[in-house]
């Protein structure tokens, strides 16, 4: 069956016999296969005096995954156009010292690779080829680089490793971090390819290779007096068993490496400040930090070129991004997470309290800052996905993108609202409803839990597709960032700690129960749970501790936590969230979570026993499984297992697995049959309910 007869037959399912029908035609919400016209913004560069951006557009009009093309926009103006012709692909735009030229990576008719063009777009030149790595490095940062005088640019590119690439027949393993992020192309296992830094001259396009070694550069930053170059790299002794990205500098004339940080934390994003006698950097202080996620919040810092007198900037207790310095040195410039929404800031580089610049509500995105103070950046919003914004230096905004306004002129969108409540201990949670659309009086709605990965991530009042297109059918959806979450403050991300599967699934449990409180109209025998990678875990998890959701969804879970720490290709994620290694022993940091009478020994003891594989006696919850057949970061053997587990039971169980994905969904079709398959699965499940649509 094609995804549009999958749609077809959802929709007639859904407005025929279980979920509220909107009240007008005019109420029509966003549908499914609405999701191949929407746009987004995505990387956003500005030159130096501030009249001309670039910008990368994500189009998903093609069955396949998104493809991103790069506009030219006109500030004053605002008048758009694309950077070359309708084949061609184009990302990480920068624009050079003067502003007269343009450099980014992409593929033009000469080939694809290092591309530099006039300011205006015209006469692109391939200057070298650019190699990747499926090695799986996490939060690179840039991957070009201009000189100050604009004459040549540094880049990353990858280079054979010592090992030879274990894609062979037979597959010879001989590294800890075999998998690749995804295995695409038939690819099972790490190509062991190195990335470095080169230079390119652009006038004669000559290439050499500035770095070597068997270690990986990545996010790099030419410094103001053109003699150094700033990368991030992880040098220890076991880098691929311990993650620690430090900063150092490589000589240009040399080759000749400095190390800047020495520390047991990790360090993100360098950025030389305008005179070249500081560094600011996204950062952390724990000595234990995990190369997929991070309980502790990033903060920015700064340091002199030398690498002496870190110090925090600011007193902000939440996440921070990558800072980027003011013209004249005196702030910096980073996006923070605030309760469900991400807002850029400044902070006086002299310390006290940030001035937000775009508090508005949704999301920052991409944002870049000209020599004058002006800000263009992308903003999510609760009404649209991510739009071009410009912040002029007196602080006047304006949109200057309407990617959207034709699908969405078309469509009624759902209301988002924040509610707050005490959770089982007392702990404050928030959460943000969307309501369903047209629901008419006397009518009830069923509502859906949908819960965030991470699990230190947010949810927050920003455009979500999913949850409109729920809307759109007649379902509340509800989302609730849980302890773990970040946007509130470190305690509430750490309270998570030790407690994976536990006080966290209690909140979603618990939010559940204050929204159906707080909207009467909810109808409390149609529930359902639905989350992807760590949502996709608490999906697990909630449905063998209560039998009171109708059908679940989990996508990329894990239902297994030891089977799941030796497979996927990162190994000190539970490391960090448990305080060690599965075959060590288990010291508790809260002896009221883990009494002393039943205290298991090792960690590998606690993780068994916080596996909702382990329960899955008790499931009574028809489950939907949806996951990538390509998943490294959560393997699909977690499904599997899980799948024929709840087969065993009796339970009503469904798998999905989708070629050529890994760790999400990312081609458009696979995006839409995941949700015209979710709405026919609730659909079934619900219409089982007892009749409640009336109150």
């Amino acid at each position: 069956m094609t995804p549009s007869c999958i749609s077809r037959l959802a929709a007639a399912v859904l407005s025929c016999a279980v979920f509220a029908t909107p009240a007008a035609a005019q109420t029509t919400g966003l549908q499914a296969a609405d999701i191949y016209r929407l746009r987004s913004v995505g990387d956003v560069r500005v030159s130096p005096d501030g009249r001309t951006a670039v910008y990368a557009v994500t189009s998903n009009d093609r069955p396949e995954r998104p493809y991103s093309q790069v506009w030219l926009l006109d500030v004053e103006s605002a008048t758009s156009r694309r950077l070359g012709a309708d084949g061609d692909t184009a990302g990480e735009p920068h624009f050079s010292p003067d502003g007269k030229r343009l450099a980014f990576i992409g593929r033009i008719a000469a080939g694809s690779g290092l591309i530099v063009a006039n300011a205006d777009g015209s006469s692109p030149q391939l200057i070298a080829p650019i190699e990747g790595t499926n090695h799986p490095l996490p939060s690179s940062g840039d991957r070009l680089s201009w000189s100050p005088d604009g004459t040549r640019l540094a880049f990353i590119s990858a280079t054979p490793g010592p090992e030879a690439d274990a894609n062979g027949d037979p597959m010879v393993i001989t590294r800890y971090l075999y998998k690749p992020t995804a295995s695409e192309g038939g690819t099972r296992a790490n190509d062991n390819k190195r990335l470095h830094i080169f230079i390119a001259d652009i006038a004669s396009k000559a290439v050499r290779q500035l770095t070597d070694g068997v270690y990986y550069e990545h996010s790099i930053d030419w410094s103001p007096n053109g003699e150094e170059i700033l990368f991030v790299s992880n040098r220890g002794p076991d880098p691929d068993r311990f993650f620690n990205y430090d900063v150092f500098s490589a000589s240009v004339a040399t080759g000749v490496v400095r190390r800047i940080t020495d520390t047991k934390s990790a360090e993100y994003y360098p950025r030389w400040s305008p005179d070249g006698r500081t560094i600011a950097f996204s950062g952390t202080k724990r000595p234990l930090t995990s190369s997929e996620t991070t309980m502790e919040d990033t903060h920015v810092w700064v340091m002199d070129a030398d690498g002496s007198r870190r110090r925090e900037v600011g007193t902000a207790d939440n996440r921070q991004g990558a800072p980027e310095w003011s013209r004249d040195g005196r702030h910096l410039y980073a996006t923070i997470q605030e309760r469900g929404d991400v807002q850029l800031i400044r902070m006086p580089l002299t310390g006290g309290t940030p001035e937000r610049l775009v508090a508005e509500r949704g999301s920052v995105g991409r944002w870049a800052l000209a020599g004058d103070g002006t800000l263009v950046y992308g903003l999510t919003t609760a009404e649209s996905p991510t739009e071009l914004y410009v912040r002029t230096p007196t602080g006047q905004v304006r949109a200057v993108t309407r990617l959207n306004q034709q699908v969405l002129s078309e469509r009624a969108l759902a209301r988002v609202e924040a509610l707050t409540f005490r959770s089982f201990d007392g702990l404050e949670v928030q959460a943000f409803l969307t309501h369903p659309i047209g629901l008419a009086a006397g009518q009830r709605a069923p509502l859906v839990a949908m819960i965030h990965g991470g699990p230190h991530g947010q949810q927050g009042p920003a455009f979500n597709q999913k949850a409109q297109i729920y809307a759109a059918n007649g379902i509340a959806s509800l989302m609730v960032n849980y302890r773990g979450s970040t946007g509130y403050g470190q305690a509430h991300a750490d309270a998570i700690f030790q407690d994976q599967n536990g006080g966290e699934a209690r909140d979603v449990l618990a939010g559940v129960d204050a929204a159906l409180a707080k909207f009467p109209w909810l109808d409390r025998t149609r529930l359902g749970v639905e989350g992807g990678s760590y949502g996709g875990q608490l999906t697990n998890w909630l449905i063998t501790q209560t039998d009171r959701f109708k059908a679940a969804i989990p996508a990329a879970g894990i239902s297994n936590l030891v089977s799941f720490n030796y497979m996927a290709y990162y190994h000190d994620y539970l490391a960090v969230e448990f305080g060690g290694f599965p075959h060590e022993g288990f010291e508790p940091k809260d002896a009221t979570l883990w009494p002393k009478a039943s205290r298991p020994a090792s960690i590998m003891d606690v993780l068994w026993e916080r596996s909702p594989l382990r329960y899955v006696s008790r499931v009574k919850t028809p489950t939907l499984f949806i996951h990538g057949e390509n998943d490294n970061d959560v393997p699909i053997a977690e499904a599997e297992q899980f799948f024929i587990a709840l087969l065993d039971v009796g339970v009503d169980s469904v798998l999905v697995r989708y070629p050529r994905e890994g760790h999400g969904i990312r081609e458009t079709r696979h995006v839409e049959d995941t949700i015209t398959r979710s709405l026919a699965w609730y659909a079934r499940h619900f219409a089982a309910s007892p009749a409640t649509r009336q109150r």
